[in-house]
């Protein structure tokens, strides 16, 4: 497998989320912070989620009570600290804030980074796709100009220094679009090698996490 990487996903989905109206009105009225705190908990989100919501809060007079939302947070993070939640989020690119306690973090972490595998494997796919799909409307675009310039080197009134300068700039337009395609069927190389990257990924963690 040419791609085998645990780098940290970057430019993912990220969970920690801005402070800007973090909660409603009516949820800081409601005052359910054991229940606010096991939500944020179960979505991995750390501790300092809490300064968002009482900036949200502070707008309607309210106070969050931080004895009960830390320990719905806990509950929630015994949720998401789990194989299955880590493997989701590191297949969707999600980034991590070390939020899971040792002895919950020691399986978790394992299956994040199986995700993580099967997220750049993904992402390699796409790439090429596009890679490919950007090589392919620059063909299109260089056989355009080539027929434009033949239209124009048909013009008349045209003197042969013109028709030369014109039948130069074919040429060397010709070149660029043989260089284009060539780097246009090494994409296509590298779609064959991605998606059999991607079967490969598939096929190795499909007993161990199911299909998704």
């Amino acid at each position: 497998m040419r791609v085998w990487i645990l780098a940290a996903a970057a430019g993912g989905a990220v969970m920690l989320l801005g402070s800007c109206a973090t909660m409603s009105a009516e949820q800081c009225q409601a005052g359910d912070w054991s229940g606010q705190g096991y939500a944020d908990g179960v979505e991995g989100l750390t501790m300092s989620r809490l300064n968002d919501h009482a900036e949200a809060c502070a707008e309607h007079g309210v106070t969050p009570d931080a004895a009960a939302y830390g320990a719905g947070r806990e509950q929630g993070l015994a949720q998401y600290c789990t194989p299955d939640r880590g493997f989701r989020a590191g297949r969707t690119g999600s980034t991590y804030a070390g939020v899971c306690p040792a002895y919950l973090e020691a399986d978790f972490m394992p299956a994040y980074q199986d995700g993580q595998i099967v997220y750049q494997v993904d992402q390699a796919l796409v790439s090429a796709r596009s890679l490919v799909d950007s090589h392919g409307n620059r063909l299109e675009e260089l056989d355009e100009k080539i027929v434009a310039k033949q239209a124009e080197a048909r013009a008349e009134g045209l003197t042969d220094q013109q028709r030369e300068a014109i039948r130069n700039r074919i040429q060397e337009i010709r070149r660029e679009r043989a260089d284009t395609e060539r780097e246009w069927r090494r994409a296509q190389d590298a779609i064959d090698d991605a998606e059999r990257d991607v079967r490969d990924v598939r096929w190795r963690f499909r007993r161990q996490y199911g299909d998704w």
